[in-house]
């Protein structure tokens, strides 16, 4: 049984790297824009603020029935994750003038 779980890995791996191959042939060169790369920076600062949020307050014990009620459809500490994210620059911006 093992023998046949070790074969079947074995020929599904080759089959996944002939399809690469396959796929790389056809495949043009992809352009980024402007748009998409601001918003996976975005993203990418959010999913970072997220997970420190995250992280602190499993950290500091903090009851997830306090912070997360379940009548919302969107989970509130990522929306604030995501506010954060977007007043970050602006914040950083003013915090610079100001020290000048």
């Amino acid at each position: 049984m093992q023998a046949l779980g070790l074969f079947c890995l074995f020929m599904g791996a080759v089959v996944s790297v002939r399809a690469r191959r396959y796929f790389l042939m056809w495949r043009s060169d992809t352009k980024t824009s402007l748009l998409s790369t601001a918003i996976a920076q975005l993203v990418g600062t959010a999913g970072g603020i997220y997970l420190s949020l995250e992280l602190l307050f499993s950290f500091l014990k903090i009851p997830e029935n306090w912070w997360n009620p379940s009548s919302f459809i969107v989970e509130p500490l990522a929306v604030v994750s995501l506010v954060l994210a977007i007043v970050q620059p602006f914040a950083i911006r003013a915090w610079m003038r100001i020290r000048k």
